[in-house]
């Protein structure tokens, strides 16, 4: 039961600058993270990420979580299931770029041949299609950034990412460059 009280009045002062994890909590956050295969010298961003997790949490005026302590562990232990999904897409990213490292690389020639008729391509296209094929292929944004940062629907930026790829395709056949 002291627990409990000692509990609600952390989390009554959470938002007054305390710290919203106690010691004891901040060690379990660690031993899930290591326990999860998080490195070492990642640990200390993983708990402050937990930290603002929780302060988030209060800030947007969601009810304290009734036993910190664990609702720390589980979010701790997600932000390390989060780092491995990360770390895996580095290194499937290293190898698709080793992979094109490895293919044979067209002359010059062709590559400038390519290079202008694909300028003429985007040239042609309507701005909003041609945007979203420079944010997409060239600026490497993920489709979920590319609609958040234009205000549209994600299927908007799948659409206009299809018709404007099928347009430059066919604009490239036309021209007997591919």
């Amino acid at each position: 039961m002291l627990r409990g009280r000692a509990r609600r009045g952390r989390e009554a002062h959470a938002g007054t600058g305390d710290d919203p994890l106690d010691a004891a909590q901040e060690r379990r956050v660690r031993a899930v993270l290591a326990l999860g295969g998080v490195p070492q010298a990642d640990l200390p961003d993983g708990v402050q990420q937990v930290r603002l997790r929780l302060l988030e949490r209060a800030a947007s005026g969601q009810e304290a979580p009734r036993d910190v302590s664990a609702w720390a562990a589980v979010v701790a232990s997600n932000l390390a299931m989060d780092w491995h999904r990360a770390r895996r897409r580095q290194e499937r990213l290293g190898e698709r770029l080793a992979a094109l490292r490895q293919l044979e690389h067209p002359s010059g020639e062709d590559t400038s041949v390519l290079s202008v008729a694909v300028a003429q391509g985007l040239d042609e296209l309507p701005d909003a299609q041609r945007q979203v094929v420079v944010l997409r292929f060239y600026a490497d944004l993920p489709v979920r950034s590319i609609a958040e940062q234009l205000g549209v629907p994600e299927g908007t930026v799948k659409s206009r990412l299809h018709t404007a790829v099928r347009a430059l395709r066919a604009r490239l056949h036309e021209d007997e460059v591919v």
